[in-house]
């Protein structure tokens, strides 16, 4: 039998596993929440929640991922091949990878797009309706937008297919390096423009004024959902990292290597975007209109703009290409794992099948524009993001929970043993009712919250 490959260093999982965590949910949505709830108070219940809900489902994925030797597709089976539901759930969570690559490779490709536009001078001396209007004109563009994605799909096999370590360790190490790098100047320019001291207050200062205009209750459930969702967890993303590593090391410290570093760039990511808003008096949104008509408006009228502009995309595009890459890996093991594949047949395959599967949402928005699922204004994206975001996570995670403390599953003894291998931090023995019993009605209500609030709020 083959020998599964490996990592080269420690640091080389840990900026991996950080950059498939590390998404554009990160700067679009994470501010603007953060904001909205009260400035720091929010970050506290949010970094609370991130200990208490994300950092054991992460440390469960890798716990699995590294005791089975294989990807989400046999992870399940091959440690409880006696009870074949599981295997069903690998099949459930290979879905939500491609399910999640049907629209990411999409908006992934409008980074490229944007820092090439950036280069160009598309932005120099236009009005933000003028920038609104570049965003709508290039989403109406089919071969555009094809274009793009298929550019994201090519350099996302591309470096998958040099290996794991030559090519996906390799890479990612230095767009991660590279996006830290970017983001600390980006920090450094922003809360330097006259006026961006008013948004770092904004951003830093706890407002107790959001507890009365929301209610606490509001504040805790957002900072709940935060930080479940930040992670990418329950779709066996992560899990896969787990089997490439070695043993010496206990897998709680390393969830808490990977938790820190996605909320610093989330973190990071306010200290660019408040400033820059406020300094500029414009209101900070949320989604993809901050970044593509807000953003790129503010740096039109900066200073040396457009190199900021181009900056800020070349992060952002690492920041998409970092999970492109992580779930990329995964579909290839999928191959490699089920049907014994090489790397190259796996990738030759799954580049044509994330080929076909990302034409829908690149054209949901001009040739298909009129199939509109959730009703007037929604789109082909709207459909594949619902399914990802308010289904396949929660339950793929609630799997993760079930698995690793149920004595249907794995059970609590069999994940603990496999997480406190090694040295550094070890994972709490105490916690085991908290995980079997308290946690699976949080995610629970997580999901039926999530569509509380995308179908009737």
């Amino acid at each position: 039998m083959k020998e599964r490959e490996k990592f080269s260093s420690r640091l080389g999982f840990i900026l991996i596993s950080a950059g498939c965590a590390i998404g554009l949910g990160n700067v679009w949505r994470f501010p603007y929440v953060v904001g909205q709830y009260g400035g720091a108070l929010f970050v506290l219940i949010y970094l609370f929640f991130l200990i208490a809900l994300g950092a054991p489902i992460m440390t469960m994925e890798f716990a699995v991922g590294r005791a089975s030797q294989k990807s989400a597709a046999l992870a399940f089976h091959s440690l409880v091949p006696k009870r074949k539901f599981w295997g069903a759930i690998g099949k459930f969570q290979m879905a939500g990878n491609y399910m999640l690559m049907m629209f990411y490779t999409t908006v992934g490709g409008w980074m490229i797009a944007y820092f090439f536009k950036m280069i160009k001078g598309d932005f120099n001396g236009i009005t933000p309706a003028q920038v609104g209007d570049i965003f709508n004109n290039s989403l109406q563009d089919p071969f555009m937008q094809v274009f793009w994605m298929i550019v994201v799909v090519v350099l996302g096999f591309g470096i998958c297919s040099l290996g794991l370590q030559n090519g996906v360790e390799k890479i990612t190490k230095i767009m991660m390096s590279s996006l830290l790098i970017i983001i600390l100047i980006l920090v450094i320019r922003a809360v330097t423009l006259p006026g961006g001291r008013d948004g770092l207050a904004f951003y830093l200062i706890p407002n107790l004024a959001a507890i009365k205009q929301y209610g606490l209750l509001e504040i805790i459930f957002a900072a709940m959902g935060q930080a479940f969702f930040t992670l990418s967890l329950g779709i066996g993303a992560i899990a896969i990292f787990g089997s490439y590593i070695g043993k010496e090391r206990r897998l709680f410290g390393e969830t808490i290597s990977v938790c820190t570093l996605d909320t610093l760039v989330a973190l990071l990511s306010g200290l660019i975007i408040f400033p820059a808003c406020f300094a500029f008096g414009v209101n900070p949104e949320s989604g993809p209109g901050l970044v593509f008509i807000t953003l790129p408006s503010i740096f039109n009228e900066m200073w040396l703009g457009q190199v900021w502009g181009c900056l800020f995309f070349v992060f952002m595009s690492f920041a998409a290409l970092s999970t492109i890459i992580a779930v990329f890996e995964n579909i290839i093991s999928f191959g490699m794992d089920l049907f014994n594949w090489s790397r190259k047949k796996a990738v030759v395959v799954n580049f044509i099948i994330i080929l076909i599967l990302s034409l829908p949402c690149a054209l949901g928005f001009n040739i298909l524009s009129d199939i509109t699922p959730f009703g007037i204004g929604t789109t082909i994206q709207d459909l594949e993001d619902f399914l990802v975001t308010y289904n396949f996570l929660p339950l793929g995670s609630l799997a993760y929970l079930l698995f690793c403390t149920c004595r249907y599953g794995w059970g609590f003894d069999g994940f603990l043993q496999e997480a406190n291998t090694g040295t550094g931090i070890k994972f709490p023995k105490w916690t085991k009712n908290y995980l079997k019993f308290i946690l699976p009605c949080v995610i629970i209500f997580i999901f039926i919250q999530g569509y509380y609030t995308f179908f009737i709020k």
